[in-house]
């Protein structure tokens, strides 16, 4: 299936509908609130203000909801003040998104919009990304997943028709490692941090993760940082906003995921970053041959509890490939 073919499905699913979306004005939900905006009855686009968020993210949401003349609305949650969340644990990408998600769900259905979906696509589902089970509990709807949309084909898709987005709409809270504390003054600094980066070099994506006294830069454009001069200047600057020591991670950002497979014999073999619940993706399957305690085993799909998919007897790559494709819509994961 081609890409205009994927998009055609997305225009399906929304055409016609009162369509409310959960909206970062990244490339996802930019992708959603664009051609909802071509078919839909109605957008109404959804933006969580949580105070994590990177500098200018509310105002480019507005501006791109402008852009597109579909209804927006800001929510304001001040995750300070959830100690839950502060604790910074594992669960922490699923409580936030629980919250958020709340606050979504209830603004439309205030607005009478029936139709709540997600901007989450395929490429999500083989990332650690847990609050994707917050999207399945609420029955939220994800036509990216739908259409079998990889990152790689949202960014050719908008880049090709000039359409804008955000590289940087990830919450700053997920720049400190996980079971240490979120405080304001830490969020604080590394938004300045990022911020000096954005503004004194070319990069469309900086990261500052937070590890007490070191910090840790992570960029799209390694040559726009790795110059020994240019760095100690940022390294120089960052340490006045707190960091005693600034690390180099030399493998650069890449927000742009595909999907593939290692094909050989007519089966393949992947390892997902996560576990698997083996209880709850029973549910979700049509049917299968055998479970045990460890894994499902499917007509030509094993689903192991550690992560392992392992396909079996397929005709091509492209078979074992939209066979994986739906197995991963099936899964459901461990937090």
């Amino acid at each position: 299936m081609n890409l205009e073919d994927k998009i055609n499905i997305v225009k399906e699913i929304l055409k016609d509908k009162k369509v409310a979306i959960g909206f970062s004005g990244g490339a996802d939900s930019t992708l959603i609130a664009y051609l909802s905006s071509k078919v839909a009855a109605n957008t109404l686009a959804i933006t969580i203000d949580n105070h994590l968020m990177p500098t200018g993210f509310v105002e480019h949401a507005k501006w791109t909801a402008s852009k597109f003349n579909v209804e927006h609305e800001v929510i304001d949650i001040d995750f300070y003040q959830d100690s839950e969340f502060l604790k910074n644990d594992s669960g922490r990408c699923y409580n936030c998104r629980q919250l958020m998600y709340c606050e979504i769900e209830k603004i439309a259905l205030k607005n009478d919009f029936d139709f709540i979906c997600d901007g989450n696509n395929i490429s999500d589902l083989i990332l650690d990304r847990p609050g994707i089970l917050i999207t399945y509990a609420k029955k939220f709807n994800t036509p990216l997943i739908d259409a079998r949309l990889t990152s790689e084909e949202i960014h050719d898709y908008l880049d090709k028709n000039n359409i804008p987005y955000s590289s940087s709409t990830t919450c700053l809270a997920t720049r400190i490692p996980t079971n240490n504390q979120i405080t304001e003054k830490r969020i604080k600094k590394i938004r300045i941090c990022e911020d000096y980066i954005y503004a004194n070099t070319n990069c469309k994506i900086v990261k500052v993760r937070d590890f007490g006294e070191t910090g840790i830069c992570e960029v799209d454009d390694i040559n726009e940082i790795n110059d020994k001069n240019k760095f100690k200047r940022i390294s120089d600057e960052l340490k006045q906003k707190g960091f005693e020591k600034l690390e180099l991670n030399p493998t650069p950002i890449e927000d742009n995921e595909s999907i593939s497979l290692t094909f050989m014999n007519g089966g393949f073999e992947y390892q997902l970053p996560y576990t698997i619940n083996i209880e709850n993706t029973k549910k979700q399957l049509d049917s299968f041959h055998s479970i045990t305690k460890n894994a499902i085993k499917t007509e030509n799909i094993t689903i192991y509890e550690n992560g392992a998919i392992k396909g079996t007897n397929f005709k091509n790559y492209e078979n074992a490939m939209d066979k994986f494709m739906d197995t991963l819509t099936k899964i459901r994961r461990n937090i």
